[in-house]
């Protein structure tokens, strides 16, 4: 027996998390959370809610980035592990075929019958790269299409089919993929007669400004590239297990079935990375066409016992507690109640989405007072007013809530999908004062704003 014991060294140096990370991980994530009054510590956390030391309850409608579907700590994730660890299977072996695998691409096909097989990697990007690689050799071509401010991921191949600049800059070259536009039908035909054309990635929800695709896009798009011998690729990191309300957030317009599907994020049940990616029959079989190729494509803890675990837990608890239709019904409980504001607040423009993935969007007040403080914001940088609201909800209503991306004045919701009505209650009633706050010509927000302008002004000095 060794002498480590993760709760003695918690209790000694837990305290010193912020100097740590400044010290040692990347120096500007603690650095923008001092400026913003994020530094929080949270002690514990539970279903959709963390505590502080103090013992006060702070409502997670960010999930982690969408990590925490269920929550955290659900009893039935942790159970599953306790059991496989417990279990002590052989396993890893890499040298034969252990049953969770099999036990959860089985029930994960359930939930797209129109794929046969399953690729297990450990994240979201893992999922999108493995999809560019099996259309790029299963169809003999390069070049892979995808939507402007579309986010797959951050490696190098899911980074060349990000639509956003701010993420690509410095990491040149990439691969020559091509973007077009969600919706642009003219433009996906165009690349298409090129013949050059491997597959389209798109999120039938773009997490950047939470922008459902329009009604039917998808299908179009799917007859275009089958017509074109391409292949339509769903990636489902964010929007798939419920999230918008259909267990795929492709499954919200008929006909449509795409070639691959890749998925993460809520399949981990919040404890261990796990990325997968679906396809047709004979995609894979292409891929691994020989015992040859039978490693081409793998991942040294791609489909290991605990993340397996923890899917099957997932997709178990989703089933027996109805998770798809609950998230459903708070959702649009939720959307209507926010969108009921947008003729009240000339500050808010929009409210959009699907299911528990909802846009907050602002936009240029009517009023004299409100635009020229709008307009200061905006000259110093887009997006300012949105992280003047996100940190409101949390200093003064304990809610955790995101920007939804760089230069956006959208706030976007993504909560456990366990959520209900009490959640839902507390939200509004919280963004409804800092709404009142802002069109009242109250300082408090007004102020803060200036001192994010100030602090923006010194990092570009």
């Amino acid at each position: 027996m060794t002498g480590f014991d993760l709760t003695e060294l918690l209790a000694a140096r837990g305290g010193e998390r912020y100097d740590l990370h400044a010290r040692h991980l990347n120096h500007q994530l603690p650095r923008m959370l001092h400026t913003i009054g994020f530094d929080k510590v949270y002690e514990r956390a539970e279903g959709a809610y963390f505590w502080d030391a103090d013992g006060q309850d702070y409502l997670d409608m960010l999930a982690g980035f969408g990590v925490m579907g269920l929550g955290r700590h659900h009893p039935v994730v942790r159970k599953a592990l306790h059991d496989v660890l417990d279990a002590q299977l052989a396993d890893l072996t890499r040298f034969d075929c252990q049953p969770l695998p099999g036990l959860l691409a089985e029930k994960l096909l359930t939930c797209a019958p129109h794929l046969d097989r399953v690729f297990f990697g450990n994240s979201g990007t893992e999922a999108v790269e493995t999809a560019l690689k099996f259309a790029r050799y299963a169809t003999g071509r390069p070049r892979i299409l995808y939507c402007t401010h579309a986010f797959h991921g951050l490696t190098a191949g899911s980074l060349s089919v990000n639509g956003e600049d701010g993420f690509r800059d410095g990491f040149a070259p990439l691969l020559p993929d091509t973007a077009i536009e969600m919706g642009d039908l003219d433009a996906l035909a165009r690349e298409l007669k090129r013949g050059d054309v491997a597959g389209f990635v798109v999120e039938p929800v773009q997490g950047k400004g939470v922008h459902p695709a329009p009604p039917g896009f998808l299908r179009a798009a799917q007859e275009l590239l089958h017509r074109h011998k391409a292949l339509l690729i769903a990636d489902e990191v964010q929007t798939g297990l419920g999230r918008t309300g259909d267990f795929f957030a492709y499954q919200h317009e008929d006909g449509v079935e795409p070639d691959l599907v890749c998925v993460a994020k809520a399949l981990s049940g919040g404890y261990v990375p796990v990325g997968a990616t679906l396809g047709k029959d004979w995609i894979f079989k292409k891929v691994y066409s020989s015992m040859d190729r039978v490693l081409v494509h793998s991942a040294s803890f791609g489909a290991n016992a605990q993340a397996m675990a923890a899917g099957l837990a997932v997709l178990s608890v989703m089933e027996d507690e109805q998770t798809v239709a609950g998230a459903r019904h708070t959702g649009e409980l939720l959307r209507s109640r926010l969108a009921a504001l947008v003729d009240k607040y000339e500050l808010l423009h929009d409210v959009r989405g699907r299911g528990l993935m909802i846009g907050i969007e602002f936009g240029r007040p009517t009023s004299l007072g409100l635009r020229s403080r709008w307009t200061m914001l905006q000259a110093a940088r887009k997006g300012l007013f949105a992280q003047m609201v996100v940190v409101p909800l949390l200093q003064r209503h304990r809610i955790l809530t995101q920007v939804s991306g760089d230069h956006l004045e959208v706030i976007k919701l993504i909560p456990p999908l366990i959520i209900g009505e009490p959640e839902v209650d507390r939200f509004v009633e919280a963004f409804t004062a800092v709404m009142d706050d802002a069109h009242g010509g109250g300082g408090l927000m007004w102020d803060f704003g200036r001192t994010l302008v100030k602090a923006h002004l010194g990092r570009r000095e």
